[in-house]
């Protein structure tokens, strides 16, 4: 029936694009749910629906709308929605809250606009979805759990839990709520292409849960799931001039997590966190959001979330109190790897100390490929300036710093050798660098594959843009918007590397830059969101 609908639908999308490039109409275009396209898991109980128009002709405009939604797509392809009907609405209108039934949690609805013209001709466009969430903090059915060390434990903890599913599977989402960062995986894989998640929140007063599309990952028979924590800003553990370390919030990161099946026969299971979850250390073996990451690849335990892992020697799990009475969905464009960079040039100083330029400074991260005898240890510094003898001056990047320097060193990534193939990135951190100086404890070959950068941000769409004739003016565009961007982590921050705070000044004096250029009002909006969670009682 599933794949019926499918054809249909797919039928009716090609009938209609054949339909409006031989008019010339008024096209209804780029349809969101609460700005999002397709959203999955959002818990807004009236959300926002909005499109745009496409008609290049004179005196162009939208007379007219109509809304359908219902929870049956063919049925919307039809024009018949069991949700919700607007019938047709004399406006110009092309935002509209939704104010039909209540929505339920855990559905999928289908929807789409019908516009009129000038001349008073009407088109529909193609179908959208959105599915909802939690949409109450009730139906967590999981219990927030951690691995009952301290806040100045250095390894990060991994969790994992094994399951059996014996019935046909129709549909599968995994609901993560988290204090702290994390890696969710399922039968060995990760998932999504989201980094840094959730995104940063006053822990104490709001935390933000992540939904995926499991289904295609799990399968009847034994399945496992793996977690791994990061601190994030939640367990600041490096020191700095801002007392992160002493925030109020501050714990051990925790999470919980419910996993929920739909099966053929239109039964649901749910897999949620609990007692029966085990945990341990592994290669992650510091993190810090503000200075790097060190991963000992020795440590690694591969499989560690496959079914048919040995968790013999792993531990239990402890209960955790939620960090907040407000757990709500992130509705909001995700932090991701946008751009990858690769090596400008390369300097070799010696046969231990390499210096990588990557032409252009942003903010990310840097992966790394490498062989060498085991236990040999890298360390990759991230900076944006060069002494006059070629290598990194931190000097305007780590004034604020007041941490180890030996043992946590600043923007310094560190990686001890397992003695075969190793590939590093860090999961839980991110920096500002143009340069790159990778120092070994032993000798090793590298060359400019062997490390490759990536431009990491809010992945806000661009939607503005200026050329002019003046080359100038045009690359100093570009330079605005790439350090506009290299300072959207989930919220505006005034730099990517010596502070890494949401400074309001700095978020005001770059808005108009912002809006003009990019697509960003999820991030604003969670922004303003994150100020009222600050607001005092008076």
């Amino acid at each position: 029936v599933e794949s019926m609908k499918k054809l249909l639908i797919l039928s009716a999308t090609i009938t209609f694009c054949c339909a409006v490039a031989a008019q010339n109409l008024c096209i209804p275009l780029d349809l969101k749910t609460e700005y999002l396209e397709n959203p999955l898991g959002i818990d807004s109980p009236l959300p926002r629906l909005s499109w745009r128009i496409d008609d290049p002709r004179p005196g162009a405009k939208q007379t007219a709308y109509q809304l359908v939604l219902g929870t049956d797509s063919l049925a919307v392809v039809n024009g018949n929605g069991n949700k919700w009907d607007t019938g047709k609405k004399i406006s110009d209108a092309i935002l509209v809250t939704y104010s039909g039934e209540k929505l339920e949690p855990f559905t999928k609805y289908y929807w789409k606009v019908i516009v009129w013209d000038k001349d008073s001709r009407q088109i529909s466009s193609t179908i959208r979805s959105f599915e909802t969430g939690m949409m109450d903090m009730k139906n967590w059915q999981g219990a927030w759990i951690g691995d009952g060390k301290g806040i100045d434990y250095k390894p990060a903890p991994y969790f994992r839990k094994k399951f059996n599913l014996k019935k046909t599977i129709k549909s599968a989402r995994a609901y993560i709520a988290v204090a702290g960062l994390y890696e969710l995986y399922v039968n060995g894989s990760k998932m999504g292409n989201h980094f840094l998640d959730p995104t940063y929140t006053r822990f104490d007063r709001r935390n933000l849960y992540v939904t995926y599309d499991i289904t295609s990952q799990l399968q009847n028979g034994d399945n496992a799931v793996g977690v791994l924590l990061g601190n994030g800003w939640y367990n600041h553990q490096s020191i700095g001039v801002w007392d992160f370390d002493r925030a109020p919030w501050r714990n051990r990161p925790t999470f919980c997590m419910d996993v929920r099946v739909t099966y053929t026969d239109g039964s649901v299971e749910t897999i949620g966190t609990g007692l029966d979850w085990k945990t341990s250390s592994g290669a992650v073996i510091f993190n810090s959001i503000y200075t790097a990451e060190h991963y000992d690849a020795r440590l690694e335990q591969k499989g560690w979330s496959t079914a048919g892992f040995d968790d013999s020697k792993w531990h239990g799990v402890r209960f955790r109190g939620a960090p907040s009475e407000n757990i709500t969905a992130q509705q909001i464009r995700p932090i991701r790897r946008v751009e990858t960079v690769p090596v400008f040039t390369v300097k070799q100083f010696n046969d231990t100390t390499y210096l990588y330029d990557f032409g252009r400074n942003i903010a990310g991260v840097t992966k790394i490929n490498v062989t060498g005898p085991e236990g040999t240890v890298l360390k990759l510094k991230h900076g944006e300036r060069l002494y006059d003898n070629g290598h990194i001056d931190m000097s305007n990047i780590d004034v604020y710093y007041r941490g180890d320097r030996e043992k946590d060193p600043f923007q310094t990534d560190i990686l001890i050798l397992s003695g075969g193939k190793d590939e590093f990135m860090a999961r839980f951190n991110y920096k500002g660098f143009r340069y790159v100086e990778v120092t070994s404890s032993k000798p090793v070959t590298l060359d400019r594959n062997s490390l490759v950068a990536y431009f990491t941000h809010s992945d806000v769409p661009p939607i503005g843009k200026i050329e002019t004739s003046n080359d100038l003016v045009d690359r100093l565009w570009w330079a605005t918007n790439n350090a506009y961007l290299s300072n959207l982590m989930g919220y505006p921050t005034d730099c990517p590397q010596r502070e890494k705070n949401g400074w309001t000044g700095d978020g005001h004096f770059a808005i108009e830059t912002a809006l003009y250029n990019f697509d960003g009002i999820t991030v604003y909006e969670k922004w303003l969101a994150d100020h009222r969670d600050e607001q005092q009682p008076n």
